[in-house]
């Protein structure tokens, strides 16, 4: 982290609350807009939200003024990031991995149900009705458009699903925040991990850095190119400057079996890769070459088509080696923590006691147990899927903290999956089955996770001087109001632009894809999977070895939180060259110019991620403006 100012806590007031709580909604509304009504950059997939970063800066740009004439309405640092904590964790929660995906599935079963696919003598009578919208003349306005939200049919027709999902999804969002609450002091305070992603708005929010030469220059660069992008776009007799990503392929076996090789040129991946740590920089493009070597061994021997390398799994493997690496090196403030000293008070900077913690995290599983066995799931799946996914989100967490991943996005390989490879389908029942497809909304991917966003802000509070305490309270506001503010947004827009026309269809595939996943599991019930948990258990013992082979050799180069990264990810097909690129680069300042050199390199890379984020978000805005596709940072 960089060594910013401290900040006293006294300078943080209710006023930077106050402020989070007006730009949670337009910031939700934004996002909405870019990811299902354009569907272009992206911007929950990345670790660092642009648009987040983009209100900040605006805010900052503001606050300029006020220091010169009106220096008491100024806002502190600490106050900044207040702001930009609270509207990281509500994206987050809003993002394409996360409630897009859980809107776009209440009334998708009912809507799309036809006699070809027989859903409703299938899986209709599986599915709690206080938890869909059944109505098809509710849902009309919804998929068709030229209609709206608010009449009395349609508010009363998703009232009661909505505040189910919400009491549901506060609850588990609450849940994660108590993980981080007990794992926070001993990664930040005990292990001192690096926490990569947040040194742009650390330091962008500091004084000094608006004053860097090598920041505007990285900054100017970027921008141009990508207004140059952009006109280009909008007005293709205008040359663009680089394509974003270079495809190319092997024609002929064994190396065809690799799929398309994408050379991605993103400069805020640029910026975000030098703030990563080398040696997981190094391991980050090593083990993309290890999954495609593997597939090439596979196509060798014969195994095209029968799931090897189970790369997914593989990576879901990893993952849980990274939380039981996590949980040993906690182990002693764990011990302390449920043992004998529960009941001790917590320093002043902490945000909750021992006592409180702990009670706040068994009321949270049991209203999330109550929940699922009223909506019909059994005992031993509820605790078994969660037990997976807390695990997993743990492990996501400190990878972040760790290794500051750009992105994190393991496809189609949540809890559910692996239950599904390791009994069957047979076994599981058509309740669990069922309830497992409207969990398809946090389980999909893990790009937009909030559990990372949530960790960051408080170690975004002990550098700037804010209690944690208040942190805490922030946060937790941000997402009682980001929920509700995302439902209004991901329901009324459709509304008027109509899911099935205008909009681009994503939230119609978002729906279909764990409706018609159950539709396979109950019409062609899956045996076990013992290859898909064998290799999941590769995964698992895998990154644990490389962990002890770190601890015993300080040379060794491999990291497990790459490894698990890099498994089962979409994105790391585009990132991986430029990640390459920044390692080199890298490499070579640290070589040939040390520490000093790199650290006046710094501000340099920053401006990257500020000039494509700034450039980026704009051109976002003009789309909206003017209702017309515009050029994205990200595919």
């Amino acid at each position: 982290m960089p060594h910013t100012k401290t900040i006293p806590s006294a300078s943080v007031g209710w006023r930077s609350i106050a402020i989070g709580l007006v730009l949670i909604p337009v910031n939700c509304y934004w996002i909405t807009y870019i990811e299902l009504v354009q569907y272009s950059a992206q911007p929950t997939i990345v670790s660092l939200i642009f648009t987040v970063v983009f209100n900040v800066l605006v805010l900052i740009g503001f606050n300029r003024i006020f220091k010169r004439f009106l220096p008491r309405l100024a806002l502190s640092q600490g106050e900044l990031l207040v702001i930009y904590v609270m509207l990281s964790v509500a994206s987050a929660t809003a993002g394409h991995s996360m409630m897009e995906i859980l809107v776009s599935t209440l009334g998708h079963a009912f809507w799309f149900a036809t006699p070809e696919n027989d859903w409703k003598d299938l899986f209709w009578r599986y599915i709690p009705g206080w938890l869909a919208v059944a109505d098809k003349g509710v849902l009309s306005g919804y998929y068709d458009g030229d209609s709206t939200l608010y009449t009395t049919r349609h508010l009363l027709g998703w009232l009661t699903p909505v505040i189910n999902w919400f009491a549901f999804l506060f609850t588990l969002l609450f849940v994660m925040l108590c993980i981080n609450v007990i794992v926070r002091k001993p990664w930040t305070e005990d292990e001192k991990l690096a926490y990569p992603i947040i040194q742009l708005p650390a330091r962008m929010t500091s004084d000094g850095f608006f004053t860097n030469r090598l920041m505007w220059i990285g900054f100017g660069l970027v921008a141009a190119f990508d207004i140059v992008n952009g006109l280009h776009h909008v007005f293709p007799a205008i040359p663009s400057v680089y394509e974003k990503a270079y495809r190319f392929r092997f024609t002929e076996k064994p190396f065809s079996a690799m799929g398309w090789l994408r050379l991605g040129i993103y400069p805020f991946v640029l910026g975000i890769g030098f703030l990563i740590p080398l040696d997981l920089l190094f391991s980050s493009w090593f083990f993309f070459w290890v999954w495609k070597g593997q597939q090439v061994i596979g196509s060798v021997a014969g195994l095209e088509g029968t799931g090897y390398p189970y790369i997914n799994y593989q990576g879901f493997g990893a993952y849980m080696g990274i939380f039981l690496i996590a949980l040993w090196r906690s182990r002693e403030h764990l011990q302390n923590l449920f043992g004998a000293k529960v009941r001790s008070t917590s320093t002043p900077d902490e945000p909750m006691s021992n006592w409180s913690v702990v009670l706040a995290l068994i009321a949270g599983v049991a209203f999330l147990t109550f929940f699922c066995l009223r909506a019909g799931m059994s005992i031993w799946a509820i605790f078994v899927f969660f037990g997976l996914y807390f695990a997993f989100s743990t492990a996501v967490s400190r990878m972040r903290a760790e290794l500051g991943s750009p992105m994190h996005d393991l496809h189609y390989t949540g809890p559910e999956r692996v239950m599904v490879a390791a009994v069957g389908t047979r076994r599981l029942g058509p309740n669990n089955l069922s309830m497992f497809s409207f969990f398809w909304f946090f389980t999909r991917t893990f790009d937009s996770h909030p559990m990372p966003h949530q960790l960051e802000g408080f170690k975004l509070a002990s550098t700037a001087g804010i209690r944690s305490r208040f942190m805490l309270f922030a946060i937790l506001i941000a997402l009682f109001v980001g929920i509700l503010s995302q439902f209004w947004a991901l329901i009324s827009i459709p509304y008027r632009l109509g899911a099935l026309h205008e909009m681009s269809r994503v939230p119609v595939i978002y729906g279909s894809e764990p409706w018609t996943q159950l539709q396979k599991w109950l019409t062609n019930p899956l045996a076990p999977d013992y290859w898909a948990v064998g290799f999941t258990g590769i995964g698992l013992l895998l990154a644990l070895f490389l962990m002890l082979m770190r601890m015993k050799f300080f040379w060794f180069p491999f990291h497990p939180a790459a490894y698990a990264t890099v498994c089962g990810s979409w994105a790391v097909n585009y990132i991986w060259f430029s990640l390459g690129v920044v390692w080199v680069l890298k490499l070579v300042l640290l070589k040939y110019g040390g520490r000093n050199a790199h650290r006046k390199a710094m501000p340099f890379f920053l401006g990257l991620i500020l000039g494509q984020f700034t450039v980026g978000s704009l051109w976002t805005i003009l789309g909206m403006v003017f209702n017309i596709p515009t050029y994205g940072i990200w595919p």
